[in-house]
């Protein structure tokens, strides 16, 4: 009775593809759990001795961890899509646009999302504290905040005059509701839009017929304040030019600190970039996500025998100020919270309610733009549009918004390493997952490892014979 050494390797290599087709088909076996577990606690460990104390500081996640939203960034959609299923509401801070309404101490505290500047740590337990933010190339990022203080100031067009546009602000500004005109810096840009745009079709009525040839929305100055003008003033420079420098520096309008620090984005659990969409959230996934639901299953294991019905109560409730943004989701935010919070999403689960949640999510944006535009058509932006920017106003973009050009060089560093750091931590899990198995079957006698084989094969025939069944069955007409 031999075995060498590569039917050891073939066996291992069966078991761990049988290992993704048995979870597939929701089976159970006892032996990879205590496996797995191994894998766990030896990369923990591994990671903890690797790492100089400060790095392991930044990279751990606290107790409260501080989503500083720069607008236009694509927090909404992290927000919505990573953290709203990670989170329960229960375990949301009220959010403090401009104003410091919450207790960052309450319990069950911990997660606080907010276009608030970085100033708010100075209200925050800062040792038990991770920060994370997204970084977004200057440019498009005051394209963007441009075209969404269009957007949003467009929908008020179908009133008759800005009086009664305002009285139907006010109306929507309910109480313990947040709008966007309630936000910052939405709160000051949007109304200075509007006016305008009310101001502009008044005198197109007083002109009568006016034809707009210019296929340029960007510089549509019968239709919109254009582009160039709305860079250069008071406004855009008290409020736009070199905003998530400010921001994350705690300088901005909205502040509570006097003074700011160099580098916040080096201390910063997580720093995302707009531009690498995938890239980051897959870094997200990894850093944060990873650890939220470690501390999940950890949790679980801890809460088991004494879980109560007012436990149970807390995770039900699903109300919100702008839950209504992800329409007809609300059965699966609920559904990704459960899984989220029973200890059964993974990484990869993590990744693909993400996709489906974002797919859905700009589609559902992308509609609202298309229907708030219509008001002042022909004007529309769209990723062709952007490159009918003229050169110079492009320039005259990086040069008031220099600083944040430097941030954002430094944000890719940051992101080059981090993205980096996790690739290599991955390949070398993966590499010590099969050396591990390697061990655990070495230690096996011939007989019980051609018995393990057996019952494998045996797993992976039945799995094989349940999904061609579930095929044939698919293709019945009904």
């Amino acid at each position: 009775m031999q075995m060498n050494r590569i039917s050891k390797l073939a066996l291992v290599g069966l078991i761990l593809l049988c290992s993704v087709l048995v979870s597939s088909a929701e089976l159970e076996f006892g032996h990879c759990e205590r496996v797995v577990k191994r894998w766990a606690d030896a990369s923990s460990s591994s990671s903890s001795e690797e790492q100089h104390s400060n790095n392991k500081d930044k990279r751990s996640l606290q107790d409260l961890l501080f989503f500083l939203h720069v607008p236009r960034t694509g927090g909404r959609t992290y927000f919505n899509c990573f953290l709203r299923k990670l989170y329960d509401n229960a375990e949301e801070c009220p959010r403090s646009y401009d104003k410091l309404r919450f207790n960052p101490r309450k319990e069950k505290c911990k997660l606080l999302a907010t276009h608030d500047d970085y100033s708010l740590m100075e209200m925050l337990p800062r040792d038990k504290t991770s920060v994370m933010t997204i970084v977004r190339d200057p440019v498009a990022r005051v394209l963007s905040t441009y075209e969404f203080s269009v957007e949003v100031a467009a929908r008020f067009l179908v009133h008759p005059n800005l009086t009664s546009a305002a009285r139907m602000a006010g109306r929507i500004r309910k109480k313990n509701v947040i709008s966007t005109l309630d936000i910052w810096p939405w709160k000051y840009l949007v109304p200075w839009m509007r006016e305008d745009l009310f101001a502009r079709r008044d005198a197109r009525k007083v002109k009568g017929v006016v034809i707009i040839e210019d296929a340029n929305p960007y510089g549509m100055e019968e239709m919109l304040m254009p582009l160039h003008k709305y860079l250069d003033t008071p406004t855009a420079h008290d409020i736009i030019h070199n905003g998530a420098t400010f921001q994350i520096a705690g300088l901005t309008n909205n502040s509570h600190l006097a003074e700011a620090h160099e580098r916040r984005l080096d201390s910063m659990l997580y720093v995302g970039l707009t531009e690498e969409h995938r890239e980051s959230a897959s870094l997200f996934a990894n850093v944060v996500g990873s650890q939220v639901l470690s501390q999940v299953v950890m949790s679980n294991v801890t809460a088991k025998s004494k879980t109560t019905k007012s436990e149970e109560r807390d995770t039900v409730s699903e109300s919100g100020s702008d839950k209504s943004e992800i329409k007809n989701g609300t059965t699966k935010v609920a559904s990704d919270k459960i899984e989220a919070k029973s200890g059964t999403m993974t990484v990869k689960t993590l990744m693909e309610v993400y996709e489906g949640c974002s797919t859905h999510l700009r589609k559902s944006q992308g509609t609202r733009r298309v229907n708030s535009l219509k008001r002042i058509s022909p004007a529309n932006f769209t990723t062709e549009t952007r490159t009918r920017v003229p050169r110079e106003v492009i320039q005259q973009i990086k040069s008031l918004n220099n600083l944040d050009v430097e941030l954002y060089k430094y944000a890719k560093e940051i992101f080059v390493k981090e993205h980096e750091l996790v690739s290599k931590k991955i390949v070398s899990t993966s590499k010590r997952s099969i050396v591990d198995l390697q061990n655990v079957f070495g230690e096996m006698d011939d007989e019980k490892l051609w018995t393990v084989a057996l019952m494998l094969l045996l797993l992976f025939l039945f799995f094989l014979f349940v999904n061609a069944r579930r095929r044939r069955t698919s293709k019945v007409k009904i």
